[in-house]
């Protein structure tokens, strides 16, 4: 007991006094037990994969705008080539977030209906990503161009993993295309 009121009167031991409340307030199941490590593990993951998801941003190349005025709306014509699950709805997203509708076709469908069509083509690669156990398929590089419908071209861009393929290799592809859209729709490079 001695030992506490001593603690209580040192000015200097504040973090001492709430390190030893701490300690008390600890059940022996709790320091012995196995999910404090493994909730740290699960956080570490959670972590890795949100730095991953927006590692390094992706740049747009190659791009050509012929200065049109802007498009409001887009046909996509649907590349079964291309069969990455979350491509067609990352082009969607970004095309939404420029203020553009879109619909997407069969290649072949609905020409009568749509003024200006994106086509795309999309490389996928196939790797493990750190943290994980199994394979998953990456966009490695895509090209996107707009085509009125008589097939003028409008513009085009282009995206190529960088380089050196490292973290950014496991990014979303919506992190991915995003610059690749906005230089299709505004002719700008990010």
């Amino acid at each position: 007991m001695r030992r506490f009121r001593d603690l209580a009167g040192c000015a200097n031991c504040a973090g001492r006094a709430v390190l030893l409340g701490a300690a008390l307030s600890l059940t022996g199941c709790a320091v012995l037990s196995p999910l404090p490590a493994w909730e740290l593990v699960k956080g570490a993951g959670t972590a890795t994969s949100t730095a991953l998801a927006t590692a390094a941003p992706a740049k747009a190349s190659n791009t050509v705008h012929h200065g049109d005025a802007p498009v409001r709306a887009v046909c996509i014509e649907f590349n079964r080539n291309a069969p990455l699950e979350d491509l067609v709805p990352a082009m969607q997203a970004e095309l939404k977030g420029q203020g553009v509708d879109s619909r997407v076709y069969e290649p072949g469908t609905g020409q009568q209906q749509c003024a200006v069509w994106l086509r795309y083509v999309a490389t996928i690669e196939w790797g493990v990503p750190p943290m994980a156990s199994g394979y998953r398929a990456n966009l490695s590089a895509a090209s996107m161009s707009l085509h009125r419908a008589d097939g003028t071209l409008l513009s085009t861009s282009s995206y190529v993993a960088d380089e050196n393929f490292g973290l950014a290799r496991w990014a979303g592809t919506r992190n991915k295309i995003a610059p690749v859209v906005k230089a299709l729709i505004t002719g700008f490079q990010s």
